[in-house]
């Protein structure tokens, strides 16, 4: 018997992506609403209802809308929006952050898939919070570098149309410079920050990669660790992942430079630590619209369906 799979949203970007991993499942019927109807609510109760997993790929006002139009206890829903991810009655969607983390997963009905920049810095910090390495009260600072397609539609357009004039684009763009990105939320619960941190987002002129950094200073953390003894805490921490990898700090560079395009088109999260007995820069690369998004959101329907992890994934 073929599990059903509603995707809620497929139009977008982490929708076209979802329907293009799962559309090859032997193991998943993925219903299909009439495009003429992709935005009438009862047409959509219908199938959100029907579905064994249902994937929200919408703003987070129309994620909202959708939760409250399933009234069954069957269906499990995947939401790739902001609306739920600090929500407390729902599982944060990063199985690799703990065994904890997994389990609920497994068990929950309702998984709040993690924003993209918030997967490389959960990745780096919550395990040196969990492992005590990290004071909570730490003034934590993130750096991201991120393809146009994580700006959704708009972005694409405007990088892609070839209507800008041919200089405006060509440099990454800091952005979010309010210090108040919609991530920073997710960033501070979920690593149980005391304060928010610093985070300075930037767009380049690339369609799809991700890397996000952090620096630390061996001084300030609860014992002083070098780069080294920070890459092994990771190598051990994240030894059973399927998809997070921690890096030898000379793999992976290209004439020592760092390529934040070079694990797009998988689920693959990978580590790298950098740095002396008094400074570390630790820095995550992922593929925004992989891990950072319709990836994550598979590998969680998964195991909530009792299936292997990395069905579809490797």
């Amino acid at each position: 018997m073929k599990h059903t799979v509603f995707i809620d949203g497929r139009e977008g970007t982490t929708g076209l992506e979802l329907e293009e991993r799962l559309s090859a499942r032997e193991e998943l019927e993925l219903l299909e609403i009439d495009p003429a109807l992709r935005k009438d609510p009862s047409a959509r109760e219908k199938l959100l209802n029907a579905a064994d997993v249902a994937f929200l790929c919408l703003p987070d006002a129309a994620a909202r809308e959708a939760v409250k139009l399933v009234h069954n206890d069957r269906t499990r829903i995947i939401d790739s929006s902001t609306a739920h991810r600090t929500d407390p009655l729902w599982e944060y969607g990063f199985p690799e952050l703990s065994h904890g983390h997994r389990e609920r997963i497994r068990v929950s009905r309702c998984v709040a898939v993690p924003g993209c920049h918030a997967t490389g810095f959960t990745s780096i910090i919550y395990p040196l919070v969990a492992g005590g390495i990290l004071p909570q009260s730490y003034p934590v600072s993130c750096h991201s570098l991120t393809g146009y397609s994580g700006g959704g539609k708009k972005m694409i357009e405007q990088y892609e149309s070839g209507r800008e004039p041919a200089d405006k684009l060509v440099a990454p763009r800091y952005y979010a410079l309010s210090l108040s990105h919609k991530h920073l939320p997710e960033m501070q619960r979920v690593c149980t920050l005391g304060f928010k941190p610093i985070f300075t987002p930037a767009v380049g002129d690339f369609r799809r990669g991700m890397l996000v950094t952090v620096p630390l200073f061996s001084r300030m953390l609860r014992k002083k660790y070098s780069a080294g003894a920070i890459r092994s805490f990771y190598g051990e921490y994240y030894r059973d992942a399927a998809f997070v990898s921690v890096m030898p700090s000379a793999d992976g560079l290209d004439a020592g430079f760092l390529d934040a395009t070079a694990c797009n088109g998988t689920n693959r999260l990978e580590l790298f630590v950098f740095g002396d007995a008094e400074r570390i820069l630790v820095a995550a690369r992922l593929d925004n619209l992989g891990k950072g998004a319709s990836g994550a959101a598979v590998q969680c329907m998964n195991l909530m369906l009792g299936l292997e992890e990395t069905a579809g994934l490797l």
